[in-house]
């Protein structure tokens, strides 16, 4: 038996395992990644329809229903994905959904109180979608994104990203806080 051949097949067979190896960790990891990144899209897009509700409560009176279905299902993947700051920031948004539920129901909270609890969910809001949106889609998507947008629909998402009313001008109905 030569032992110098047995010893290089061995060494052989021993780096093509370990290239393996690598070669799968890394594919499963890319693959990790990609779900992660699938799922915070489709968060981002609660979010922000979650963030126009608000934004058109704020300013209109007029309260929506809110959505956490997407984010309750995904919320693995984001948690194994964000990093923990970013993961905190759309939770505190998901969390002011009690009081957005609050603000629309209860008739005993001064306007005041309503106003300033909605300002506080906006701005939650808007800081978790800016967060996903930068995580989630490269700048070629988002400009994609405004791409398909209409221009009230693009001026609605302004303002709501912006904390200003549509015509430019903060007004309130008198219905609402």
């Amino acid at each position: 038996m030569d032992f110098e051949k047995l010893f290089i097949g061995a060494f052989g067979a021993t780096v093509g395992v370990i290239g393996w190896l690598l070669v799968g960790l890394y594919i499963q990891q890319r693959a990790k990644n990609r779900a992660a990144r699938e799922a915070a899209r489709a968060v981002y897009f609660e979010l922000a329809s979650n963030h126009l509700n608000i934004f058109v409560a704020l300013e209109y009176g007029s309260f929506g229903a809110l959505s956490r279905t997407s984010f309750e299902r995904l919320l693995p993947e984001l948690a194994a994905w964000l990093p923990i700051e970013e993961l905190q920031a759309i939770s505190v948004a998901y969390m002011g959904q009690a009081g957005y539920e609050q603000a629309s129901r209860a008739e005993d909270i001064p306007l005041e109180v309503r106003r300033q609890s909605l300002l506080a969910i906006h701005d939650a809001h808007r800081t978790a979608v800016a967060l996903l949106r930068a995580r989630a889609f490269t700048r070629s998507e988002i400009a994609r994104l405004a791409q398909h947008l209409r221009p009230d629909q693009m001026r609605l998402m302004d303002a709501a990203d912006d904390g200003a009313a549509i015509g430019g001008e903060r007004t309130q109905a008198a219905t609402h806080a």
